[in-house]
């Protein structure tokens, strides 16, 4: 099963990565925006491409992106499909030189991810996939591979912990489940590539107790939908995204839908709220 804008996403996403790696460990200039998050001409080349070649898909259908997110809740609020981009997620280490940055582009419709398309432009590779329509990762040049969650863990309980952000609710949680499971593993990434480890199969559970924006989450929260996997806020109720005056989440986690401890999970984490 797909989706009739699906190709077309992905091969936006891959266009949009390209026009980044130029600016990629090349003395990259920094500018901050006015939440103080750091903005470089590679976010803006993404967003260009992004935004021109969704709007010539689907006319009808308005971009919501992280560089251009100035929409009173007014207009938003009357849409019943947009577009929610980020087009440099994980712009810190874009700087630093790492890989672990992606771009990313979700179709959402009435609040919920119809598809989420991640690509990442150092190697690559994209990921892409939602309910209904399965999960996927493409090499560079290479046939698409179905993915999905693991329903137990492989040997210890591995979580993706964020390289930069943590809280103490987070750290409370982690106690929590070193109870139940033991030794934790913990594997680090950047950016969204947090859902994707988890949506092929290489961790348990993604807890993010400390704040990210509707951009940062969609894309691939759609990739680890169409996996088997779900993300559930703290009340155990599913992450989604009506339009609201902030662009801010709540806290959430990610995990697979299947799981036997999910209740468990789901548990814990409301101890938290």
């Amino acid at each position: 099963m797909s989706h009739p804008y699906l190709s077309a996403v992905i091969a936006l996403v891959q266009r949009a990565g390209q026009a980044t790696l130029p600016h990629w460990r090349n003395d990259v200039v920094v500018n901050e925006k006015a939440d103080a998050s750091p903005v470089t001409a590679a976010d803006l080349a993404a967003h260009h491409i992004l935004e021109a070649g969704l709007l010539a898909l689907a006319p009808d259908v308005p971009v919501l992106s992280e560089e251009d997110s100035e929409i009173p809740l007014s207009e938003r609020a009357t849409w019943q499909r947009w577009w929610l981009v980020d087009p440099l997620d994980g712009t810190k280490e874009f700087i630093s030189g790492s890989e672990e940055f992606t771009v990313n582009v979700a179709l959402i419709e009435r609040g919920q991810v119809v598809f989420g398309v991640v690509g990442i432009p150092a190697n690559g590779r994209c990921y892409y996939g939602g309910t209904g329509l399965g999960a996927w990762r493409m090499e560079a040049g290479g046939e698409p591979q179905a993915i999905s969650v693991r329903l137990a863990p492989a040997e210890a309980f591995t979580l993706v912990a964020s390289k930069r952000h943590s809280s103490p609710a987070q750290e409370r949680l982690l106690e929590g489940l070193s109870e139940r499971f033991g030794d934790l593993q913990l594997a680090s990434v950047g950016s969204s590539l947090k859902f994707c480890l988890l949506a092929e199969g290489n961790a348990d559970c993604y807890p993010r107790l400390a704040p990210t924006s509707q951009w940062d989450t969609a894309a691939a929260q759609g990739v680890l939908e169409g996996a088997g996997g779900e993300v559930l806020d703290l009340k155990g109720e599913a992450l989604t995204y009506e339009a609201r005056e902030s662009y801010l989440n709540p806290s959430f986690l990610g995990l697979p839908q299947a799981a036997a401890w999910r209740a468990e999970l789901v548990q814990l984490a409301r101890a938290l709220d």
